[in-house]
C-alpha cells in the first residue's frame, strides 16, 4: 500500500511538472510567424485570439485611399476588429517576405477579393517582449 501511494504521488508530481512546462511563456510564443499568422486570422477570418497581444502599444495602421492616407492607432484598430469579430472575408490570402533581419521583418500580405487586391505591408519588430506588429500600411489595387 505504501508503494502504491509513493507511485501515485510520483505520477502526480511528474504530471504537475510537465503541465507547468507545457504552458507557453508569452515571449517564447511571440515569434514573427505567430504575429503574422495572428494578423492574417484577424483580418481575413475575424479571429481575434492573440491579436491584441501581437500588436505593439505604438502600432500604427495606415491605408491609402486614392490620394488620401487614413491613419489609425492600436486602440482604433482593436475597436474596428471587435466590431467585425468572426466576419470571414471572401478572399484568398498570400504572403511574401519583403525584408528580414534579426530585428525587423516586413511581410506583404495580399488579400485577393473578387475585383481587387488589398496589399498589407506588415512590419514586425523584435521588441524585447517578443515579435510584435509595429506598422501596417494597406494599399488597394
Amino acid at each position: 500500500m505504501k508503494t502504491l501511494k509513493t507511485i501515485a504521488l510520483g505520477l502526480a508530481l511528474l504530471t504537475t511538472v510537465f503541465t507547468a512546462n507545457a504552458a507557453d511563456k508569452p515571449i517564447e510564443r511571440l515569434t514573427k510567424h505567430y504575429a503574422i499568422n495572428t494578423y492574417i486570422d484577424a483580418m481575413s477570418r475575424g479571429r481575434l485570439q492573440g491579436f491584441n497581444e501581437v500588436l505593439d502599444p505604438t502600432a500604427t495602421f495606415s491605408m491609402l485611399r486614392g490620394t488620401q492616407v487614413c491613419s489609425y492607432n492600436k486602440k482604433d484598430m482593436l475597436k474596428f476588429m471587435k466590431d467585425n469579430q468572426n466576419v470571414e472575408q471572401a478572399c484568398t490570402v498570400s504572403t511574401s517576405e519583403v525584408e528580414s533581419n534579426d530585428n525587423i521583418t516586413v511581410v506583404k500580405v495580399d488579400m485577393k477579393f473578387n475585383g481587387f487586391i488589398r496589399s498589407n505591408y506588415v512590419t514586425v519588430a523584435n521588441t524585447g517582449d517578443g515579435w510584435k506588429i509595429t506598422n501596417v500600411h494597406s494599399v488597394f489595387k
